[in-house]
């Protein structure tokens, strides 16, 4: 009877002093009174040894995990995990005061259960006796726990039956799914039935392997590879050709020179672009003879209005939100530029660029002053403003009360600072000053004259004047001057624009 409990998996308890162990039994000897586990855990953890065999006076208490099924108590050598929580379910064998074995079924703990018990093949038996004491047990204290298991299995058997009995004639036996347990075994064995003695107790030690990488020397030699061809390896580098990245001229080229454009003054303030090239500013007298030379030389006064409205309404149109917002989707959102323009050049200025706003769907708004007698330049831009959408006004009332999208200045001119002192000028610095609109100027005059307008940008003509903070950020726009009319007024000039007609210069 005995024989049949083997390869059930059971729990012993010996105590507090040799503790829990579980594991399946792999022999009973009811002659001398033991018990054999194979493969044992001992308090959750496992044993060093393949076998453990307990006395009958070591054990306090003996639950029964798992019981094999029919026709596998002969195969009790092939292991499988079993996991068992909080919830499983086992046989708990105890003595009562009688000195009666007694069966209790009872929930087993997580403390006591095995921890996932995995397969072994070819295990070798060996005894080893943990029992401390040398003494004689009775016989009929085994001979109890034996009996106690067979009206366990007994029980067991007769539940099955009467299961099986009760079950309606017409009613089909379910079937198992999924293939035979010796065939699932196999695949389990194959996947999971590594033996668990090979893994190591021991932790890797990161450090003293990472101690052996000399870091220092590899970086260095690396480093020095990278300086000597110029590019990046991984690993030990090795003799390789030179390769050059797609934007790298493998051409020596000259070293680049910043300071292109000179002057034959002192230079009071110098600005650089965003290529880094240097642009020196120019005082107004050198600009003035600039501008007369290249009259001279064809580029007449239309021409350079035209050139200056060109691109003063480009910046404009960018400062305005460029293709987002001027595009036929955002007609409904036309957006508001009010022009002031005085009596002058700087004025006529403003009016050619007011004129090529328009024409590219902006709704403007130009104050120009009432005069008898007008510049011809200024004539003449009215009257191709006037074939335009936009509205012309010469009284502050008319202008907008509400904040409008731009406002563009080209009040102020260095030769008619009496115009300051004016009615008209005091009112329409004021309106700018109120209105909340950020302020573009144009061509502006230079530090020491006092603006009553701060801008937020400023577009210089050709070269910059010594503007001060007032200007705002400045601009440099391209009015198409020849090099050599910069040479002839003693400048040596080369072109900082490159594809653009419109550069933004910072302060050096």
């Amino acid at each position: 009877m005995a024989t049949d409990w083997l390869g059930s998996i059971v729990s012993i308890n010996c105590g507090d002093s040799l503790g829990v162990y579980q594991g399946r039994v792999s022999a009973v000897d009811q002659v001398s009174q033991t018990i054999s586990l194979t493969r044992p855990f001992h308090n959750g953890v496992k044993c060093l040894v393949p076998e453990v065999t307990f006395r009958a006076g070591d054990i306090t208490e003996l639950k029964i995990l798992e019981i094999p099924g029919p026709g596998e108590n002969q195969h009790f050598g092939d292991l499988h995990q079993t996991e068992l929580g909080p919830s499983g379910v086992g046989y708990q064998v105890g003595v009562n005061q009688n000195g009666m074995g007694k069966l209790v079924k009872k929930p087993t703990s997580s403390s006591s259960a095995p921890q996932n018990i995995p397969k072994r093949t070819d295990l070798k038996s060996q005894d080893v006796a943990v029992s401390p004491q040398q003494q004689q047990c009775s016989k009929s204290y085994v001979d109890r726990h034996v009996e106690s298991l067979n009206q366990s299995k007994s029980f067991r058997r007769r539940h099955n039956s009467w299961s099986s009995s009760s079950r309606h004639p017409n009613q089909a036996t379910p079937k198992k799914s999924g293939l035979k347990n010796g065939q699932m075994k196999s695949k389990d064995d194959e996947c999971f039935g590594d033996d668990i003695e090979e893994i190591p107790d021991t932790d890797f030690d990161f450090e003293g392997n990472l101690a052996l990488f000399d870091k220092a020397a590899v970086f260095e030699e690396i480093d020095t590879y990278e300086r000597r061809s110029g590019t990046r390896s991984r690993g030990i580098p090795s003799e390789r050709p030179t390769r050059y990245r797609h934007d790298e001229n493998i051409l020596e080229s000259e070293p680049i020179v910043y300071r292109r454009i000179t002057v034959p003054h002192n230079v009071s303030k110098e600005f650089c672009t965003d290529s880094g090239l240097v642009v020196p500013s120019v005082s107004y007298e050198l600009h003035k003879k600039l501008l007369s030379v290249a009259e001279k030389h064809g580029l007449t006064l239309e021409r350079r209005l035209e050139m200056t409205g060109v691109c003063a309404s480009q910046m404009a149109l960018t400062l305005l939100g460029g293709p987002n917002r001027l595009n036929p989707k955002n007609v409904h959102q036309r957006p508001t530029v009010a022009l002031l323009c005085g009596p002058h050049v700087k004025g006529a200025q403003g009016i050619s660029c007011g004129r090529h706003l328009a024409n590219h769907d902006v709704q403007v708004i130009l104050f120009l002053p009432n005069f008898v007698k007008m510049l011809e330049s200024i004539t003449n831009e009215l009257s191709l403003f006037s074939k335009t959408q936009g509205q012309q006004v010469s009284s502050l009332k008319d202008l907008p009360t509400s904040p409008v999208d731009l406002v563009i200045n080209c009040l102020d001119c260095p030769e008619n600072a009496f115009l300051r002192d004016q009615p008209w000028y005091k009112a329409a610095v004021a309106w700018a000053n109120q209105n909340r609109a950020p302020v573009l100027s144009i061509d502006p005059p230079v530090h020491e004259v006092e603006q009553g307008i701060d801008a937020k940008w400023s577009l210089a003509l050709g070269l910059p004047l010594p503007l001060g903070e007032h200007a705002g950020r400045v601009y440099l726009c391209d009015i198409g001057i020849p090099q050599q009319v910069f040479q002839e007024v003693g400048i040596n000039y080369h072109s900082p624009f490159g594809c653009k007609f419109v550069i933004p210069l910072h302060s050096a």
